[in-house]
């Protein structure tokens, strides 16, 4: 059934002063990691106001510890890490099916006096829209929910299945998503509504996540120490050293057929330290967390054992005892999307119409759920979604213009890709 785009353009601008007024209240909820739940009992509330059959739960380690893709589990209680799957169906199908995802988890804020506003508390400015959340991801579920609601304004809903799963874990581990996998949903294809500028995800790199326990020889500070016996001063060491392992790895990554065009794109993060206990005394211990990228082509356990070298060899150059290295979170393999998929050449079409330009693919120096559906369940995945600055910062910010056309776009492909059925 062909969808009049007018009027569908015009059912969108109608509700989307509606769509802010939710997405502001969707970034009212400080869903940074363990504190999900309330942002998914409101969302399970909304979906289900829509008619949707929800299943909102908890992760099932168990159930999802042998998949493809699972990420260790530290620091982390998963009774509280609910997951929302929300489910349109019709009895006879006219169209294929489809994933409609989003993750609703955010980053921590960090440091109250970097930021300009409440971090929870949506602020529009010059046509953008900012909070925490706002554009990563927040703005992307907006978008999927709103695209709907607006295909049901003109008198429509999806002629084949459609789960729209809102998902926690994705900037920590992606379990959420593959708890969804275990639990059974699968699509014809699933779209995930990342904010990428509108281009779409050709290739994405994979992220490992790693603690360093570093023991040092404490004492008191009268006497003079080696570096290798100051657990603090050692953490710097390895610092560095991973510093020089990365700039070894984006040497090669010069070659590479879809990174190779970008300067560094993989990247070294020591994220969070602490350690030690008196101001008299010699650190005992200090742990490094840290993140590395992963090109894809490069094997986790080869990245893996490329990090337990080089900090066995700094260890050996201070003279220090070897740190216990743990695997924290994301083991995420990087993954290039084949092009040539039907759906993405439904969403080039509705791309080009829309914006009046061709879609262009991009590589992302970044990790996302994509990795899920496509390379370990053979889903055909499209990352696509509205233009965005400051992620992960005190700027972070969505441009609402650009979420309007993303709306619209999601719902053209939905028409398209489900086929519609009159209510």
């Amino acid at each position: 059934m062909d969808l009049d785009r007018q009027a569908l353009a015009g059912a969108i601008a109608a509700g989307f002063a509606e769509q802010v007024t939710w997405l502001r209240r969707l970034v009212s909820f400080d869903s940074t990691r363990g504190r999900e739940a309330a942002c998914q009992d409101w969302l399970a509330g909304e979906f289900s106001a829509r008619g949707w059959a929800v299943d909102k739960y908890a992760i099932d380690i168990d159930a999802i510890a042998h998949l493809p893709g699972f990420s260790p589990v530290v620091d982390a209680d998963y009774a509280k890490a609910v997951q929302v799957v929300a489910t349109h169906d019709v009895a006879r199908p006219v169209g294929k099916s489809l994933i409609l995802q989003g993750h609703i988890d955010v980053v921590p804020t960090g440091a109250p006096e970097l930021w300009a506003r409440n971090p929870f508390e949506a602020e529009e400015q010059d046509g953008w829209l900012y909070g925490r959340g706002a554009a990563d991801m927040k703005g992307g579920v907006s978008a999927m929910v709103f695209a709907l609601d607006a295909l049901h304004r003109l008198g429509y809903v999806p002629g084949a299945r459609v789960h729209v799963q809102t998902v926690s874990e994705e900037e920590c581990t992606g379990n959420g998503a593959l708890s969804t996998l275990a639990r059974g949903y699968r699509a014809d294809a699933a779209f995930i509504a990342e904010p990428m500028g509108h281009t779409i995800v050709r290739a994405e790199l994979g992220s490992v996540w790693f603690r360093l326990r570093i023991l040092g020889r404490p004492g008191h500070v009268l006497a003079s120490v080696a570096t290798g016996a100051h657990a603090i001063l050692a953490a710097a060491e390895y610092i560095n050293a991973l510093k020089a392992l990365t700039a070894e790895i984006n040497a090669g990554a010069a070659q590479h057929p879809y990174f190779g065009a970008i300067k560094d794109p993989v990247k070294f993060n020591p994220g969070k330290i602490r350690g030690g206990d008196w101001l008299g005394s010699v650190p005992s211990w200090c742990e490094l967390d840290c993140r590395i990228s992963v090109l894809p082509g490069h094997s986790l356990e080869a990245m893996r054992a490329r990090v337990t070298y080089a900090v066995r060899r700094c260890a050996e150059r201070i003279e220090g005892d070897v740190p216990v290295l743990t695997w924290i979170g994301f083991q995420a393999d990087g993954h290039v999307f084949a092009p040539g998929s039907a759906a993405e050449a439904v969403l080039a079409e509705i791309h080009q119409s829309v914006m009046g330009e061709a879609l262009e693919p991009t590589s992302m120096t970044a990790t996302s759920d994509t990795r899920f559906y496509d390379l370990y369940y053979g889903i055909p995945t499209l990352c696509y979604g509205a233009r965005a600055v400051g992620m992960h910062s005190p700027g972070e910010a969505i441009e609402l213009s650009s979420l309007q056309k993303t709306t619209e776009i999601i719902a053209l492909f939905v028409s398209r890709w489900c086929g519609l059925i009159k209510i």
